[in-house]
């Protein structure tokens, strides 16, 4: 057998990470190129992600140089498969205990779009991109996340591409919509066999009666939200929207809620709050039906319209003649607000790590080099959750996160790490440029919205030269 040649590696711990890739990357280029890209990505957050930028080189003269040319062919031209490269990241994820994900979990189905210029780019068109709230010139995709309260992740993501890019328009057998390739999102998750407890998803998709059938069809369950609008066919008089099944449950305050529930929602910074959730019984939801239907809301005299949650579920209710016709369990008011408030790792800080790592900073147009660069941002970002854990702490490895996890998470992220596995490699180099350092930071944000405390000193400790670091502006997440 051939010896592979050596590689110029990454500073610890990102080398024994990308080790674990080598074996689907034949050339040694194309093993040189994926370190260097990653590299490029962890910098702080406030670089672009573009290739000059990744190669640590200049904007524009930059471009011809050696090391930006050379990770502009590994994400063009380079034949490696990008499915093989992000199989072997859910294999390491699933692999520790720490990320391993289980049936107390949700898969969230989300998308996110970005503007880009000109026509040429793979899946460019003018269509809504819900992040800025407008429609624009730009890329949407579609992604599968796994997140439970210690831990999120993304699964896959696929582009979705307006029917301009096909001959036949909306009749071309190739095109997809977004509630299509959600749909097929979820179905990749169950042939892979992740455990999921629930599909949650926005109104876009909670608001899709097929997207519905679909789940119900694979016999998944859901918590998807709905419009303050949504409504119903009713007779004159009687209730036909959420809203109105608010206004009419008898709300007076805390001491006369009327059908309304008390749920305490549990915040990463400690501190509680005080929420209520209505079980709506009108139309075509309530606990017998297929469907139920909730309203959730800290304040219900106002239903502050970014505050409130109209929720349907088809999980049955605690003692309802679906709980025992079903194969799905039944789930609790305050279990259905908790796997909806798991969603939250999207809102917050899952998007603004996409940010920080450059998801929109690719200057390619090819459909196979912007996956490439997809996966490799994803794959930048399990990283850091491959290495939570791996650094030292101010605890004896058997005893390090036993003390920190709230009750149910206890024992999930315990393990027999080294306290030393930061001690070396950590020089930089002028194509490095503080990498490590900046992915540390970029750790401690992470770790912020995790449930190890920790973990913050450890971080803290590892540190190249004697300047400050950049904190990714990742905010406090809550279930």
């Amino acid at each position: 057998m051939t010896r592979r040649l050596p590689v110029s590696p990454s500073p610890a711990p990102l080398e024994e990470y990308a080790a674990r890739f080598d074996d689907l990357f034949r050339a040694r280029a194309q093993r040189e190129g994926f370190r260097r890209y990653l590299e490029g990505l962890l910098l702080p957050a406030e670089r672009n992600k573009t290739l000059t930028a990744l190669a640590n080189t200049e904007p524009v003269a930059g471009a011809q140089r050696r090391e930006a040319q050379s990770l502009q062919w590994f994400l063009s031209e380079s034949g490696w498969d990008q499915k093989e490269v992000n199989g072997r990241r859910l294999e390491l994820l699933v692999e520790d205990p720490a990320t391993a994900p289980d049936e107390g979990g949700v898969l969230v189905i989300d998308e996110h779009g970005d503007r880009k210029w000109g026509k040429k780019t793979a899946h460019v068109g003018k269509q809504w991109l819900g992040n800025i709230g407008k429609t624009e010139n730009g890329v949407v995709s579609v992604s599968s996340l796994w997140a439970d309260e210690g831990v999120y992740y993304p699964l896959e993501v696929e582009p979705y591409t307006p029917a301009h890019h096909f001959e036949g328009g909306k009749t071309d057998p190739r095109f997809r919509t977004k509630l299509k390739i959600a749909s097929e999102l979820v179905e990749l998750a169950m042939e892979k066999e992740v455990p999921f407890r629930a599909v949650v998803a926005d109104s876009f998709y909670g608001e899709d009666r097929e997207f519905k059938r679909s789940l119900g069809g694979l016999g998944v369950a859901y918590v998807l939200s709905l419009k303050k609008s949504h409504c119903w066919w009713h007779v004159e008089g009687t209730v036909g929207a959420l809203w109105q099944a608010a206004e009419a449950a008898g709300w007076r305050d805390a001491e006369e809620p009327g059908e309304w529930t008390k749920v305490v929602r549990h915040f990463r910074d400690g501190h509680r709050e005080d929420w209520w959730a209505l079980e709506v019984e009108a139309g075509p939801y309530g606990t017998e039906r297929t469907k139920r239907a909730l309203v959730v809301t800290p304040e219900p005299a106002r239903l502050p319209d970014l505050a409130t949650w109209y929720l349907t579920t088809n999980l049955p209710a605690p003692g309802s003649a679906r709980e025992t016709e079903e194969a799905l369990a039944s789930a609790s008011v305050a279990e259905v607000v908790k796997l909806y408030g798991l969603r939250m790792w999207v809102e917050q800080s899952y998007k603004q790590v996409k940010h920080a790592l450059g998801w929109s900073g690719y200057q390619v147009r090819s459909d196979s080099a912007i996956r490439r660069h997809w996966q490799l941002v994803c794959l930048a970002f399990s990283f850091c959750w491959w290495a939570y854990g791996r650094l030292p702490t101010d605890k004896e490895p058997t005893e390090r996160l036993e003390d920190d996890l709230p009750g149910e998470q206890a024992g999930r992220g315990k393990k027999e790490t080294s306290p030393g596995v930061l001690a070396g490699g950590l020089e930089s180099g002028e194509g490095v440029a503080g990498a490590v350092g900046d992915a540390v930071a970029l750790l401690e944000g992470v770790y912020r919205s995790a449930p190890a405390g920790g973990a913050k000193s450890a971080a803290r400790s590892v540190v190249l030269g004697k300047r400050d670091l950049p904190l990714c502006p990742l905010t406090t997440n809550y279930r």
